[in-house]
Formats: structure tokens, sequence, C-alpha cells
């Protein structure tokens, strides 16, 4: 008899920097309406690259792949604090992180990079300034609405709220 495949997960990932390296982070949950992960994961990186303008993703990488590794399955869809798409063709954080891994990618961010036109501006809660979010591997207009269906009555979703805490 065959025991029923896992259900594919979403996995958040977050990374705090500080003094002495940096905490990723990761919460993992089944569908977008969630409020409780199924499983939190932390890493303690000692060594991260220093930080170069307009290449962030060169410094979070490492801390997200690590992360990754640590899941215990891996994910049928990440979300990132952070931009997929910075410019229409210009990559970010997201499109690199699923360069490597081969995993749809949702950028969700708080702040917009140039107004971020080519992104969905999402508006949760009663708050009048959107995430701004950009996708690759899935059609963003189905990232925006899973953002936008994403636990909590407020603009940052509850679990995208808990993996900001958990690596801080």
């Amino acid at each position: 008899m065959n025991s029923p495949s896992p259900r594919p997960l979403i996995a958040a990932l977050d990374v705090c920097y500080h003094e002495h390296g940096a905490t990723a982070a990761a919460v993992l949950f089944a569908q977008w309406t969630d409020d409780k992960p199924i499983a939190q994961e932390l890493s303690q990186i000692s060594q991260v690259a220093e930080y170069e303008p307009g290449q962030f993703y060169r410094r979070e990488m490492p801390c997200l792949l690590d992360i990754l590794k640590r899941l215990p399955l891996p994910p049928a869809v990440i979300v990132v604090d952070g931009h997929v798409w910075l410019r229409p063709d210009e990559p970010g954080l997201g499109w690199h992180l699923h360069t490597a891994t081969g995993i749809p990618v949702i950028g969700v961010a708080k702040t917009s990079f140039d107004g971020s036109p080519h992104a969905a501006h999402v508006l949760r809660g009663g708050s009048h300034r959107p995430l701004f979010v950009t996708a690759v591997g899935l059609p963003q207009n189905d990232a925006a609405e899973h953002i936008h269906s994403m636990h909590g009555s407020y603009r940052m979703p509850t679990l995208l709220k808990l993996v900001d805490h958990l690596c801080r």
C-alpha cells in the first residue's frame, strides 16, 4: 500500500543581519489562509558578505539557501521579503532564488523600487499603503491574490509578520 504523498508546502523566508552574522528564518504552511505555521526553522549564519548597492542578493542568497536546506521538504512556493523584479527586466532577490532552486518565488516588498509600476500593488486590511508583489514561476496576478488572501487583518499577513519576528 502506498502512503499518501505529503502536501506541498509554502515557505515564507526572511533574514535579519546583526553585528556577528545573520539569522535566517522559515515558516511552513499548507494553505494561503493559514493563521499558524505547520513548522518553523531558524539558522544562525556566522559570516555574511558585505552589502553591495544593487547586489543585495549576493548577501542574502547564502542565508536563504542555508535555511531552505534545513526544511523537511522543498516547498512548492517560496515567499520572500523583497522584490523578485526591481524593474521589468532587472532581476531582484526573488529571481535569483528561483534561478538557484527552480522553485516559484513571490516577492513581497514593503517599499517600492522606483515606484514599482510593474509590481502588483496589494492593499490589505485598512492600510492605504500597498505591498509590492512580484513573482517568478507563477503568474503575478495569482501571486498577488495569494498574498491578499493570507490571514491577518493588517497590511502584513500574519505568517509574514511571524517569520520577520523569528529572524530578529
